[in-house]
């Protein structure tokens, strides 16, 4: 009788770790079809990247209000940053640029985008220059402080205006984070400083391949 008992617990442990194997098998294989870029992806972004993003209208850097629609209707870069930044947000843009241009020369139009979050001295005319400078197609975008705050935090994107004692000439704490943006698909990634601009344009090429072959 003991034996017969110690046979069935054997039995049922067993017949447990295989359904555990299965089931741990169907969810990874459920996960990787639910997501046609799990290839592209090289880490995980704390708090993922659901829900980043809203429908935005800004002013562009010649004056006209244009909304996410007609901003992102191509595959886009987007960063957030300001012009009177001394050092790092010229170094991001102009690698975000070199990408773009990487991308084009495989076929690949992507738009790269420049949101300030310094809107005070960041006018429609800074900007133009700023982008002008960059990029022949960048967009360079600016809004009331609201506007602002809100689509920073439809992208989860922290910053804050160091003006209490110099109101003009002052630093502005932002993330440097940069979010590529797929028409139909939102946001699907986004890259850190560190990559450089053939890295950056490698990895974005990964996505925008995805999204076409997949129809996304």
């Amino acid at each position: 009788m003991r034996r017969m008992g110690k046979d069935r617990t054997i039995l049922i442990l067993g017949s447990l770790a295989a359904v555990t194997v299965l089931v741990t098998g169907w969810l990874w294989l459920s996960r990787g079809e639910a997501d046609p870029f799990a290839p592209c992806r090289k880490d995980v972004t704390q708090g993922g990247l659901d829900g980043l993003g809203a429908p935005f209208e800004l002013t562009d850097q010649n004056g006209r209000r244009v909304s996410d629609r007609q901003v992102l209707a191509k595959p886009a870069l987007l960063y957030f940053g300001y012009t009177y930044c001394p050092d790092v947000c010229p170094l991001d843009s102009a690698r975000n640029a070199e990408a773009v241009a990487m991308l084009e020369e495989q076929g690949m139009q992507v738009t790269p985008v420049f949101i300030s979050v310094d809107p005070k001295r960041d006018t429609p005319e800074v900007l133009r220059d700023f982008a002008g400078a960059m990029h022949e197609r960048m967009i360079g975008l600016t809004g009331t402080a609201a506007e602002i705050d809100a689509v920073s935090k439809a992208w989860r994107n922290y910053y804050k205006l160091n003006d209490q004692e110099d109101p003009e000439n002052y630093l502005v704490d932002h993330m440097t984070n940069t979010y590529l943006v797929i028409p139909g698909s939102g946001t699907v990634e986004l890259f850190g400083r560190e990559l450089s601009a053939q890295d950056l344009a490698e990895r974005a090429a990964c996505f925008i391949d995805a999204a076409s072959s997949t129809g996304v």
